[in-house]
């Protein structure tokens, strides 16, 4: 028992880690990688091209979880998690020899990612309900803590990792998953033993249909409202395109749906009253809004250092992956020093405190990084990121443990993939919400910033605000975060400009810097925000309930329903 144990751990701690390390790994990449392919950032549609290679894999995990737990509580939590790994490497190597270029190149990489972030859903879904499967209630604390560390610190390595492997070729991004991919795969299949009972239940066709065509929907719509519409029109933003308020209207209906049909039907996906437990509950859902708070930090704080604070200091636009993933090495640090210490100290102390702890420590990094202004010293963000990371270690693992336990045995597997759904959905959706409030907050600014800062140049008071009127922050952002410098652009629409004013906008310097007041000031309501879903998650973690009994503990469910959970197991 003792070996299978540590067999288990070994096993999905491979897999989370190469998982997560992908779910984050292209976020800092994506300017080699638009390179590599010859896609012009600006080219009609590439935009949406960017939108589905940095957010596809994460809508395909999260709409995948609950369907695949509920399927290894039938079928065997081992024997899918084997097939993920399998799935993962065949993903990872079609992304490494994609063959196309320009669009095609694009519609090849979204593909391959797709089948990336199938084989991460069976992964995902697993390795929480096989490590609770095999280690004692007294031990569990310290597995969940390890696992923990690889999942958090495989999403914050990949932003280094990306930045690192882009530098030398973009296709290095895929590859370093592929020799992970075949020692967990030979790995698993040779070692990892089945221990879970098997549900002789049928599948509930109706309830995954309505909650992954709903989930599906529902996040489409998010990513789509991040589009301008109409195309060349004065909305900054798609929050009015009939298609994407449909696709929220009717993805929310089939969720809702789905709540309705998983009470009358005889074997259901996921059990509703799951959510009766309140320490299952709560342990969810603060899962999902510190989820929420990091995915949406995470992707402003690489814009921030890509598109604004790196070229201002003198970076290269080719060098800006590289050193954001480095800079960001602070908040890596940080978790992957609590995270392994918060799951030993739960294990003797209770989960409640250190996981609610560590949301305050998050909360007062949201606070640090509201303070910031544009022209920062690094030494001030890298103890924000490092706050950040210790607050989320602190959380990670003894809040997965709780969770885990007060579940009965045979519903960790879809429980953990419902856990998990919302933390990725939490996570995919904080892009859309964050960067809805960043553009909303500096559209205003932004205009007459660039119109100053044109006029200041030579431009003129007609072409600087023709020039102007033209930019949407949608545009700004992303032109800066890819490393393209609308400069030379511009400057064919002024007539006979100086030389100074060639030099000027040429510059890699010149447009990150008329960006930045705007882009900063509008950040501080993104991180306002942050805060405020900080401040959600701590109230859920801190009423997750009284610690069970040492009899349930001892028993691997912790009972904390009115019936002990006897209901649960049909």
């Amino acid at each position: 028992m003792v070996q299978e144990k540590w067999v288990a751990l070994s096993n999905t701690t491979i897999g989370v880690f190469m998982a997560s390390i992908n779910g984050t790994i292209v976020l800092i990449s994506l300017p080699p990688i638009f390179n590599g392919i010859g896609l012009n950032p600006e080219a009609p549609g590439a935009f949406v091209y960017l939108l589905w290679i940095l957010m596809g894999y994460n809508i395909v995990t999260a709409t995948l979880l609950v369907t695949f737990g509920r399927l290894s509580d039938i079928f065997g939590r081992v024997k899918l998690f084997n097939l993920g790994f399998a799935v993962f490497t065949a993903g990872s190597v079609l992304l490494f020899l994609t063959p196309g270029r320009g669009t095609n190149g694009a519609l090849e990489l979204i593909m391959f990612r797709l089948v990336q972030g199938v084989g991460a859903a069976f992964l995902f879904s697993n390795s929480a309900a096989i490590i609770t499967d095999a280690f004692p209630y007294n031990e569990r604390g310290t597995a969940m803590g390890i696992n923990s560390v690889a999942a958090l610190s495989g999403s914050f390595i990949g932003l280094l990792a990306g930045g690192v492997l882009s530098a030398i070729d973009w296709r290095f991004v895929f590859l370093v998953s592929i020799p992970f991919g075949i020692l967990g795969t030979v790995w698993s299949m040779a070692k990892l033993k089945e221990t879970s009972p098997k549900l002789k239940h049928r599948i509930d066709y109706a309830g995954n249909a309505a909650f992954g065509i709903g989930l599906i929907i529902l996040l489409i719509g998010l990513t789509y409202a991040l589009i301008p519409y109409p195309a060349g029109g004065t909305n900054s933003m798609g929050w009015t395109d009939p298609w994407v308020v449909l696709s929220i209207i009717a993805g929310i209906a089939l969720l809702i749906a789905f709540v309705f049909i998983e009470g009358v039907v005889k074997y259901p996906m996921f059990r509703m009253d799951l959510f009766k437990i309140r320490r299952f509950s709560s342990g969810a859902f603060a899962g999902l809004f510190a989820s929420i708070a990091m995915g949406g930090l995470m992707f402003m704080i690489v814009i921030l250092l890509q598109g604004i604070w790196l070229p201002i200091n003198g970076y290269s636009f080719s060098s800006t992956p590289f050193w954001a993933g480095v800079l960001m090495l602070p908040m890596t640090a940080g978790f992957m020093i609590m995270a392994p210490l918060s799951g030993i100290i739960s294990d003797r102390r209770g989960p409640t405190k250190i996981a609610t702890a560590g949301l305050a420590v998050t909360a007062l990094s949201f606070v640090m990084f509201i303070s910031l202004p544009y022209d920062f010293q690094y030494i001030y963000l890298a103890i924000a990121l490092f706050a950040f990371g210790v607050g989320m270690g602190m959380f990670t693992a003894p809040n997965t443990s709780t969770l885990m336990s007060a579940v009965p045995p045979d519903t960790r597997g879809v429980a953990s993939g419902m856990a998990t759904t919302l933390r990725n959905a939490g996570q995919t959706a904080s892009m859309a919400v964050f960067f809805t409030i960043l553009i909303f907050s500096m559209t205003s600014p932004l205009h007459s910033s660039i119109m100053n800062a044109l006029i200041s140049a030579g431009a003129g008071q007609t072409v600087a605000s023709l020039i102007s009127g033209g930019f949407s922050p949608t545009t700004a952002i992303f032109s800066a975060f890819l490393g393209y410098n609308p400069g030379s652009e511009i400057l064919t629409l002024i007539s006979n400009p100086s030389q100074q004013t060639v030099a000027l906008l040429s510059s890699n310097t010149w447009f990150p810097g008329v960006i930045a007041p705007s882009f900063m000031n509008a950040l501080h309501y993104s991180f306002l925000l942050g805060l405020a879903v900080c401040l959600i998650a701590i109230v859920f973690s801190a009423f997750r309930g009284p610690a069970p009994s040492e009899a349930s503990r001892r028993d691997g469910y912790e009972g904390s329903m009115p019936d002990g959970g006897k209901g649960l197991s049909k």
